[in-house]
């Protein structure tokens, strides 16, 4: 007998011993389940001897037909025609997924996903109603819980960014940040503000230095970097002060609900890396997280 012959009979032995010895017990009154086993059982017999017997066609049969005229490295090909089997199935296969996706199972048809997503869509409604007339407190409350589980692993617990590896929110922007936006610009808050910033506003290193310096030390009247402020349009987007103005330009001198709600929603993109939008917050989660990251600096 065939080597693979007895290797394929050995494996199916054992496969089939193996199985029946651990679900003996389990499967003995449960017929869906001695059925299930049955069914695999045939499938791994049938399958282990169509490798066979193909791995045996594999090492005994030769290629015959008419080569073609071009080759590759010496290597050609048959001009044997495709096998009627293999077009008739891959035809029927084509007709099957036409039939799937606009009869058997139409788009906008019942799935599970769509069921979850109906079912998820419907809590959150009553989640908003429900939390609708939240005072100042409790959406600080909120925004914390909600912090811990979806910032925190970033931002740490005290919001401090674990040494440098996200931005630290007790503090509204560092000077490398406001650095690396004067460098490269940012479009990262679509949605409040699809102006977005140019890059190259100030090309002086010594300028953009001031101007970061001055913007990450809060404004204080009379820093050298105020006149470098206005002198490179800052002040048009961001105000003299650095509060920013609605669809214009974000509130660059401390955290505030509309600026917090923005990177949330759209994400955004610094000198330390990318932040990831969070659109699976509901808005009032949203406004709870931008309230207590807005009171952390104060």
């Amino acid at each position: 007998m065939n080597k693979l012959v007895v290797l394929g009979i050995v494996f199916v032995l054992a496969l089939v011993g193996g199985t029946f010895a651990i679900l003996t017990d389990v499967g003995k009154n449960d017929y869906m389940l001695q059925l299930a086993i049955a069914g695999a059982v045939a499938i791994a017999v049938i399958s282990t001897f169509v490798v066979i017997k193909y791995v045996r066609q594999m090492q005994t049969d030769t290629a015959t037909g008419e080569l073609a005229e071009g080759s590759w490295d010496g290597i050609g090909e048959y001009k044997n025609e495709l096998p009627f089997g293999w077009a008739v199935i891959f035809l029927a296969c084509n007709i099957w997924a036409v039939w799937y996706f606009l009869i058997g199972y139409p788009v906008g048809a019942y799935s599970q996903i769509g069921e979850y997503n109906e079912e998820v869509a419907t809590y959150n409604k009553e989640f908003e109603n429900a939390h609708a007339g939240m005072t100042a407190e409790d959406k600080v409350e909120m925004g914390q819980s909600i912090f811990i589980v979806q910032c925190a692993p970033c931002h740490g617990l005290k919001a401090d960014g674990i040494d440098g590896k996200a931005a630290n929110l007790n503090h509204r922007i560092s000077k490398e940040t406001v650095v690396y936006m004067i460098k490269n610009g940012g479009n990262n808050l679509k949605s409040d503000y699809p102006g977005g910033m140019p890059a190259g506003m100030l090309s002086d290193p010594a300028q953009i230095n001031a101007v970061a310096d001055y913007v990450a030390g809060g404004f204080k009247p009379g820093h050298a970097g105020a006149e470098f402020y206005v002198m490179g349009g800052c002040n048009g987007c961001h105000g003299d002060n650095g509060e920013g103005f609605m669809g214009v330009g974000p509130n660059i001198a401390s955290f505030d609900v509309a600026t917090v709600s923005s990177v949330l929603k759209d994400g955004k993109k610094g000198h330390i890396g990318a932040m990831p939008s969070f659109g699976n917050l509901t808005e009032v989660q949203t406004q709870a997280v931008a309230a207590y990251v807005s009171s952390l600096s104060k």
